[in-house]
């Protein structure tokens, strides 16, 4: 065979693409886009994103797809998305990988005039305590905690003890000021206690432009909570795959091959171990 065919035959066999064999199943975040899927007239379009088709397990570009790691994890603490209008729909939202790592996890979406039972029904559930997660210089100083409880749920029932509630983070999954609305407009958030986190680093969101670095993703403030809940392990994975994530995400939208043999990569593998 001519070598000048050789050569890209050779080079497509090595960036074949990473497609599972079975897709996994979909998770709130997931239903929730096919919710807004349904309801649109016309099709999504992402601003500056990937072009051409997608898989719809990662939203990634088959050549760069992520499905098939098996990161979902069982943990103490809870995570319930409350979604803007369309950021179920953009490629660049971290929610959808919040869903990939934690079990259990809920998205609604927000509306200003209608709030889904279900969701009302989760706040309501006498296994969660929910918090709210919203910077505390914003709320009234009573309502403001720094901490989550922390007690041993088997240790405190082998006590005789009352059962501990779970932790529940309310992230509001959105723009900044659409954030902000959704705080001020949510009466069903009113007399839930507000987490307020100081964390030290910087964002490391590379998806999306931020005036502010102290302005942090989905995925980054959900990977605080869980190691602030005792989840460090969900933690940790969450925060490596949000680096892996972004690799894929970035080289797929320059047309390059992702390094799956990279510092990412090997962070979240040994996260996984």
């Amino acid at each position: 065979m001519d070598e000048a065919i050789k050569a890209p035959l050779a080079t497509q066999a090595h960036q074949a693409p990473h497609i599972p064999k079975v897709q996994p199943p979909p998770h709130a975040v997931s239903r929730l886009r096919a919710e807004r899927l349904a309801r649109s007239s016309k099709p999504f379009l992402a601003r500056g994103g990937i072009k051409g088709v997608r898989c719809p397990g990662c939203r990634l570009v088959p050549s760069h797809c992520l499905c098939g790691l098996g990161l979902l994890q069982s943990t103490r603490a809870g995570v319930c998305l409350l979604m803007a209008d369309i950021e179920p729909l953009k490629p660049s939202n971290t929610g959808w990988l919040v869903a990939d790592v934690v079990a259990d996890t809920f998205a609604f979406g927000w509306s200003r005039t209608e709030t889904d039972p279900a969701l009302l029904a989760l706040l309501a559930d006498p296994q969660w305590q929910p918090y709210v997660v919203f910077p505390g210089e914003f709320v009234r100083p009573e309502r403001v905690v720094h901490t989550v409880d922390m007690v041993d749920v088997a240790s405190h029932a082998q006590d005789g003890g009352l059962p501990s509630k779970r932790p529940l983070f309310i992230l509001l999954d959105a723009t900044w000021a659409e954030a902000r609305k959704m705080f001020r407009k949510g009466p069903y958030l009113d007399a839930l206690p507000v987490l307020s986190l100081h964390p030290a680093q910087i964002s490391r969101y590379q998806l999306r432009r931020s005036r502010r670095d102290d302005h942090f993703c989905t995925s980054e403030v959900a990977a605080l909570c869980l190691e602030l809940a005792g989840d460090v392990a969900a933690a940790h994975t969450l925060e490596a795959y949000l680096d892996v994530y972004t690799h894929h995400y970035l080289r797929a939208k320059q047309q390059l091959p992702a390094d799956r043999a990279g510092e990412a990569h090997a962070r979240l593998r040994a996260g996984m171990v």
